[in-house]
């Protein structure tokens, strides 16, 4: 309860920093939200619908575990309509690889609940397994499409280092996807997604139909404001004419502490030069299928006419229109690659 109590009192000394604002989303992430007590869930929703009024309805999103399907209901009832389950695979083997505490069948069946629940359902994959081929994946994704859920993110696994798969790998005991691998089912989820009739309105978030995307990641990815409130939650701000990017205390003891001495929980409240601010728009923006306005890289240097933008309209890699760029579908497998390139395109020079 102390921690509902600091967020609920983060929340309260943000909104005194950024003034009148409307509510436009809210969204329970990080972790495993779907453990903690519904009436914290209730708590907060209400805190915030108080210090921020709305122009019309809010998108309350709940990040959930297949194993906290009983608990969906009462998540329901004081204003969660948006579950993101995280399913991850279809396949117990993947599952137990994954070190996921359900297996198929429970989610499933929580998948089933969450339908007769909730207005709307997303559910989470993951991809590029070892061992993984294409035709399985798409057998795999394809009995996912059928389940009923209206959005599909498909995430493709990645092997960090420090983590328990990048020790495992860094010993020769799991081996991760390759370029070509990673392509090959990269593309298959394409194909299988848009045959089922999503849309990939972002690298890898999949819809049937607008009203079915999430309102809060587009916000988050078309560079809105947006409160991080808890121990590690990001934001992005606006204040006094800049654009401030915020990070919450990590460690509980210190973000309580933090709340209680300044009233926020921030251990970063940093200000984003113009060119900062600007990488960030180009790294989000051409994620998404209606890509990234030109006034918004304007900093980095970027018109239509750049010689760089030029070569990679001409190379079929980005799509140029007099409001925006955005990258092609032979482009976003090689996004990493294109947004490095971008960034740099006119970079200032240091000496040697």
């Amino acid at each position: 309860m102390r921690l509902a109590d600091a967020i609920a009192g983060d929340l309260a000394g943000q909104a005194r920093l950024t003034g009148e604002r409307r509510l436009a989303s809210i969204f329970f992430g990080g972790g495993t939200p779907s453990l903690m007590a519904p009436e914290i869930a209730a708590r907060l929703i209400e805190t915030t619908r108080r210090l921020w009024p709305t122009d019309g309805a809010v998108e309350v999103t709940l990040e959930a575990n297949p194993a906290d399907a009983e608990r969906f209901a009462a998540f329901a009832a004081p204003g969660v309509e948006r579950l993101s389950l995280g399913v991850q695979s279809l396949d117990d083997a993947a599952l137990a690889f994954l070190g996921r505490d359900h297996d198929a069948a429970t989610a499933r069946r929580a998948l089933d609940r969450a339908l007769a629940t909730f207005a709307r359902v997303s559910i989470d994959l993951i991809y590029a397994r070892p061992g993984q081929t294409p035709a399985a994946w798409a057998h795999e994704l394809a009995c996912a499409a059928a389940l009923g859920a209206e959005h599909i993110s498909p995430y493709q696994l990645t092997i960090e280092p420090g983590t328990a798969f990048g020790r495992a790998a860094a010993r020769g005991a799991l081996a991760a996807a390759g370029e070509d691998e990673a392509l090959a089912l990269y593309e298959t989820t394409q194909a299988v997604l848009e045959r089922a009739g999503y849309d990939a309105y972002e690298v890898s978030n999949h819809a049937r139909g607008p009203a079915a995307r999430s309102r809060h990641n587009l916000a988050v990815w078309r560079g809105r404001d947006y409160v991080g409130a808890g121990p590690g939650a990001h934001g992005r701000l606006t204040l006094a004419g800049a654009r401030v990017a915020t990070v919450g205390a990590r460690r509980v003891s210190d973000y309580l502490a933090r709340v209680a001495e300044a009233g926020v929980g921030f251990a970063v409240r940093e200000p984003l030069t113009a060119r900062e601010s600007a990488e960030e728009r180009l790294l989000f923006g051409l994620r998404t299928s209606e890509g990234v306005r030109w006034e918004d890289v304007a900093p980095l240097g970027l018109a239509s006419a750049h010689p760089l933008i030029v070569e990679l309209v001409d190379g079929g890699w980005l799509a140029a229109t007099p409001a925006a760029l955005a990258a092609t579908a032979k482009g976003r497998p090689v996004l990493d690659h294109l947004t490095a390139r971008l960034a740099a395109a006119d970079a200032p020079a240091h000496a040697a």
